[in-house]
């Protein structure tokens, strides 16, 4: 296990940890954020183990579910508008941290290549 396989299981473990928190006690808008986090600590992810594995197809994934994952999130606020209007989003802490996660791996992996 090198390196890149070990930051990508970390951030896997990680991810999936707060994902399932959120799908599984939270209220609706708690499981469409979680959805969305759920693509953007995959993408990363991604990008970790194509380096690890030296595999580039890993990349073209991870660039496909980076253009998809927001999307999927934008036909649930679509489907769902009535009811995420009742309740206000509170969590900006969580999409920062994840943000700042992913564009950490970005420049890691560009740096690295």
């Amino acid at each position: 296990m090198n390196g890149w396989l070990l930051a990508a299981a970390v951030v896997l473990a990680a991810g999936v940890g707060a994902t399932l928190w959120g799908v599984v006690t939270g209220p609706l808008r708690r499981r469409a954020a979680a959805q969305n986090l759920s693509s953007a600590l995959a993408c990363p992810a991604l990008l970790l183990l194509a380096q690890g594995y030296e595999r580039p197809a890993y990349v073209d994934l991870a660039l496909v579910l980076a253009v998809l994952g927001p999307v999927g999130t934008l036909v649930f606020a679509r489907l769902l508008a009535d009811e995420l209007a009742d309740d206000p989003p509170h969590a900006r802490g969580p999409t920062l941290t994840a943000a700042a996660l992913g564009a950490a791996v970005v420049v890691a992996v560009g740096v690295a290549t």
